[in-house]
């Protein structure tokens, strides 16, 4: 169909709406793995005396501070999160342009423990509708409450604890962060589907250990998976960059494995830090090491190129000078939403947009193989969960013969005959 006549079938807005799309590069090709587009070209400037460009104002609210790890490898960057939200404006605003639309991002990065009430209340008070968020599971529900008067939404892309979802989940609070359940069963399908079946669980002692250890068992309730010992493994102190060497670690962590019974894979849950990097290869018996460590689950990876995701990945590395890691993807994602659907309604009014990306229709390319959509009984996106190594994809979930009789992403984490989200008012 030529231009004019797609113009004058569907009107020029749709057409240009289209275009600016398949420039993006978000689009269905992408998904389906073949050649990614080439780069989008910048738009022409507006004509003398054209209407100006419909703003639309995204906060950002995270919190970072330089932390060690036992890997200097793992050490989070200044711009985890904040460089997947740059990139995405950067998108809304190549498709913007062809919609008269303009996208600004507006960021504040706090330290952990800040009070975030105050930058929060300043972007409300100062109209911001969007504000997305990279927090604590406290601190993401204080935005979501200091925004419900005025009616904006708040999206997620940090915290991944499933009471967000349930017990305190909130109807202007969208998550594109998977949860912790979500990925604990994306790791259970693939060891199910690879037929281990017998799990020992070594978890840390501090509050997000526990959370992750709890729903790794939830998962294997589920899946059919054996947790057949559990350890905790305790936090001595100390300067983990100085005070475990090598041959320390060599000669302790087997011992502390030792007295394990007989299984497939040991399961780590150390989303602090501890001593989850040191378990692999100082197992007391030759096993595979899955979890926080070893095999580890991420809406995203640093070497993902499939689905078109050399695209994503070549944009994002040109922005950031590194790789692109899940929470840049997930403030990607949360940047993307909102662009997306001003895209599709044509429209920079706030209602519209919210009850586009809340309704049936709303969907978002995001080079995983899937579009995502958020489920409709806590606002969870769907979404496929990568895993991998270090170096490497090695698989994505859901596995194959993983069924669902609405989505077969619906199989990771909390389904809605099982939720206990009921969004208050």
């Amino acid at each position: 169909m030529t231009r004019s006549a797609t113009a004058s079938s569907r009107g020029r807005a749709g057409w240009l709406a289209g275009a600016a799309l398949l420039l993006l590069g978000t689009g269905a090709l992408a998904q389906n793995g073949t050649a990614p587009a080439t780069p989008a070209p910048q738009a022409a400037a507006p004509a003398p005396g054209a209407p100006a460009a419909q703003l639309i104002r995204i906060g950002f609210l995270r919190s970072y501070e330089r932390r060690l790890a036992l890997s200097a490898l793992d050490i989070a960057p200044e711009s985890i999160g904040l460089a997947g939200a740059q990139v995405a404006i950067a998108d809304n605003n190549t498709t913007g342009a062809f919609m008269n639309q303009r996208f600004e991002l507006e960021a504040v990065t706090l330290k952990p423990g800040d009070d975030v009430s105050a930058p929060a209340r300043a972007m409300i008070e100062a109209g911001v509708h969007y504000i997305v968020t990279d927090l604590s599971a406290a601190d993401t529900l204080t935005v979501a409450d200091l925004a419900a008067p005025a009616g904006a939404l708040v999206l997620n892309a940090g915290a991944s604890d499933d009471r967000l979802r349930e017990v305190d989940c909130r109807a202007n609070l969208l998550h594109t962060a998977p949860s912790r359940s979500m990925l604990t069963d994306a790791i259970a399908q693939f060891l199910m589907w690879k037929q281990w079946r017998d799990w020992a669980l070594i978890s840390g002692e501090h509050e997000n250990d526990r959370l992750f250890a709890e729903a790794m068992k939830k998962s294997a309730e589920k899946f059919g998976g054996a947790i057949v010992a559990e350890k905790v493994f305790a936090d001595a102190g100390g300067a983990r960059a100085t005070d475990s060497g090598q041959a320390q670690v060599q000669r302790q962590i087997p011992v502390f494995l030792q007295d394990l019974p007989e299984h497939d894979v040991v399961l780590v849950a150390d989303e602090s830090e501890v001593f989850g990097t040191y378990i692999p290869y100082n197992n007391w018996v030759p096993r595979l090491v899955a979890g926080t460590a070893g095999l580890t689950a991420g809406s995203w990876h640093p070497a993902s190129e499939q689905w078109g995701g050399a695209q994503i990945q070549n944009r994002f590395e040109e922005a950031a000078g590194r790789r692109m890691q899940s929470k840049d993807m997930n403030a990607w994602a949360a940047v993307r939403v909102v662009g997306e659907a001003a895209s599709r309604t044509q429209s920079a009014d706030p209602a519209m947009i919210d009850a586009f990306v809340k309704g049936p229709d709303f969907t978002l390319a995001a080079f995983r193989g899937q579009r995502l959509t958020f489920r409709p009984w806590n606002w969870q996106m769907r979404q496929p969960i990568l895993l991998g190594t270090q170096a490497a994809v090695v698989s994505a979930s859901p596995q194959e013969g993983f069924l669902h009789q609405v989505s077969e992403l619906d199989t990771l984490g909390i389904d809605q005959p099982e939720s206990t989200c009921a969004f208050p008012g």
